[in-house]
């Protein structure tokens, strides 16, 4: 702890901790008080001991109250400690000086309790900014999965789409969310286009799939009719092998199209599932952006009512205050004839 900053000697009391109205006397007699740095946690405290015993032990925060109740007697509240520590001063002037250092090292405290919270700010704002940008680009990777597989996908971090724009929908988000769903409608354009052109080459293998059809039946019936017009012939025959291995190739090339037919089928489901898929994104961000509005109401409301109760509160705290101090003036003031009057008694007998 290293050696006092400043000392002074003072009857020592404590608040009795079941009446919370009595003094209690720590010390037969005057002990040392004394201020102390604690240059490791960076902090300011009260010490005072009684023997080996440590009858105070108060480290000072910014907001701590020194209280005059009296000429020469004043106390302070450590919250810490579940405690009121009372001093009485043999005069005026070593109280003025106690409360003089106790203001100035409350106030040294506060300063150290922002640098040190400045310190926390800095080291804490970029992962917060890694935080939202990790959230950001998790929902992207959601979209891009919905639009690339027609199903979001669970086990990657932008599974949780519905909750990660419940917590963080913000204005920025807000903003966010609307230039997606601008592409959204870009994409919904080209989808729309792209269904336009595959039902246009849809209609269009079809004609060509009639065209084959009927080209391989004027084959056949041309084969047909080689066959009974005319008698087998090296020519003929070549002719027959010719026409067939065209038939052949024609049906192949008809089954090739119909594949390509129903590939095109499911495409064109899938592309139906997308677009249902954007209605309802569409949706819930519009559903997201008033609940955003809602809780935003619900907050500045709540703030205003907290700040209501708080000026209630601080209110209520300065009038028992006000209290407290009288009654501690008066109780100590009764100690002291008290005191006097034994005294007196001693010295009578």
């Amino acid at each position: 702890m290293g050696q006092p900053i400043y000392s002074t000697r003072a009857h020592v009391f404590q608040i009795d901790p079941n009446t919370k109205k009595n003094w209690l006397p720590t010390s037969k007699h005057a002990v040392t008080v004394s201020y102390f740095y604690d240059s490791t946690r960076n902090v300011y405290r009260i010490i005072s001991l009684d023997g080996t015993k440590a009858i105070i032990n108060s480290t000072i925060s910014p907001n701590m109250t020194f209280t005059k109740t009296s000429q020469k007697f004043g106390q302070w509240a450590d919250s810490r400690a579940n405690t009121v520590y009372g001093l009485g001063f043999s005069t005026e002037h070593h109280l003025a000086k106690f409360a003089e250092k106790f203001a100035e090292y409350k106030e040294a405290a506060r300063l150290a309790k922002e640098k040190s919270q400045e310190k926390m700010d800095m080291a804490t704002s970029p992962s917060q900014v890694r935080s939202v940008h990790t959230i950001l680009t998790s929902c992207m990777v959601c979209i891009m999965n919905i639009w690339s597989t027609g199903q979001p996908n669970n086990e990657s971090p932008g599974g949780e789409l519905s909750m990660n724009l419940s917590v963080f929908c913000s204005p920025a988000m807000t903003k966010h969310w609307e230039a997606e769903l601008e592409a959204l409608k870009g994409n919904n354009a080209k989808l729309t286009a792209a269904l336009l052109e595959s039902t246009a080459n849809v209609k269009q293998w079809k004609q060509q799939l009639a065209a084959y059809q009927e080209e391989a039946e004027r084959l056949h019936k041309r084969v047909t009719e080689l066959e009974c017009q005319s008698i087998q012939t090296p020519v003929i025959k070549s002719q027959k092998t010719e026409l067939n291995q065209t038939i052949e190739e024609l049906e192949n090339t008809l089954r090739d199209k119909e594949e390509e037919m129903e590939k095109f089928k499911e495409e064109l489901e899938n592309m139906n599932d997308l677009m249902e898929q954007k209605d309802t994104l569409t949706q819930k961000l519009e559903e997201t952006e008033l609940r955003s509005r809602v809780l935003e109401e619900q907050l500045v409301g709540a703030e205003q009512r907290l700040e209501e109760n708080q000026e209630e509160q601080e209110n209520f705290r300065k009038s028992l205050r006000t209290l407290l101090e009288m009654l501690d003036g008066k109780i100590f003031e009764l100690t002291e004839l008290r005191d006097t009057l034994a005294r007196l008694i001693e010295e009578a007998s």
